[in-house]
């Protein structure tokens, strides 16, 4: 019993570190250093306050000792030797590390878009997803923030990523890392995507914060996590989108960008 609590703690506070260290710099950079100066890259014109920080920070220490359990579950007890997690990198290419950390980020948007449509629904909206949405406009503290229930359905991912996917434990770190930095700059409140994504093909494939503020200022739409795919093949994209992309953009980059109306303009 000592053994576990200790393992889960150190888990535990390795997490909290990284959740601070991460969110944090971002939250320094953009909300501290040089807010005046990137006031143009700015989605919604105003500031959540701290009394908002404070409840998502709370709120996400909650859901890193969620994730910690699960994380230790998979990787310490018997349950284990049901997944396809594998101690030795030789026994995979060297490549496939990185593969692996690919196809965790498709699996979890696929899951994470239709677990978050459910958590749409009224009953549940209310039990749970209601404290994550009370972050109308986010920041890099909103990425954990989520009622306790919540906190054990997004985490249950990992559940099935490793029991579809061999998963070496340095693949599992390196997709929550990935995975948290994504989710921080869909919280971010502030778009930094560069001026040639819109132009890209990449902008038809990825989200953007854009994407994701949308969902938290409407209260609908904009399931996804990482990828527009599955919103696009289900009709759930906010129409307002594009507009709200290119608005921001032109406001950072001038004229040249294009225009659109703005997000207070824009329908609920």
């Amino acid at each position: 019993m000592e053994q576990t609590i200790y393992i889960i703690a150190k888990i535990y506070g390795i997490s909290t570190l990284r959740y601070f260290i991460i969110a944090g710099v971002f939250f320094a950079v953009f909300y501290l250093f040089f807010p005046k100066q990137l006031q143009h890259f700015k989605i919604q014109q105003r500031l959540a306050g701290s009394k908002d920080f404070l409840r998502e920070i709370l709120h996400s220490l909650q859901t890193t000792l969620v994730l910690s359990v699960l994380a230790f579950i998979v990787l310490f007890t018997p349950f284990k030797q049901y997944t396809q997690v594998y101690d030795q990198l030789g026994d995979y290419p060297v490549w496939y590390l990185g593969l692996s950390v690919v196809l965790s980020l498709i699996v979890h948007d696929t899951y994470f878009y239709w677990m978050h449509r459910a958590l749409h629904h009224p009953r549940l909206f209310r039990l749970t997803h209601l404290v994550h949405h009370q972050s109308t406009n986010p920041s890099p503290w909103t990425s954990y923030s989520f009622h306790l229930l919540e906190a054990f359905t997004e985490g249950a991912v990992l559940f099935l990523i490793v029991l579809i996917l061999p998963m070496h434990p340095l693949g599992i770190v390196l997709f929550t890392i990935a995975g948290f930095v994504i989710n921080v700059y869909g919280h971010l409140g502030y778009e930094i995507a560069p001026r040639w994504f819109r132009k890209s093909p990449l902008f038809e494939l990825f989200n953007t914060s854009v994407h994701h503020n949308l969902h938290h200022s409407k209260f609908k739409g904009n399931y996804g996590l990482y990828f527009r795919v599955w919103d696009r093949l289900m009709g759930t994209e906010h129409p307002d989108y594009v507009k709200a992309y290119d608005e921001v953009q032109a406001r950072r980059f001038g004229p040249k960008a294009p225009a659109a109306a703005t997000l207070a303009q824009m329908p609920r």
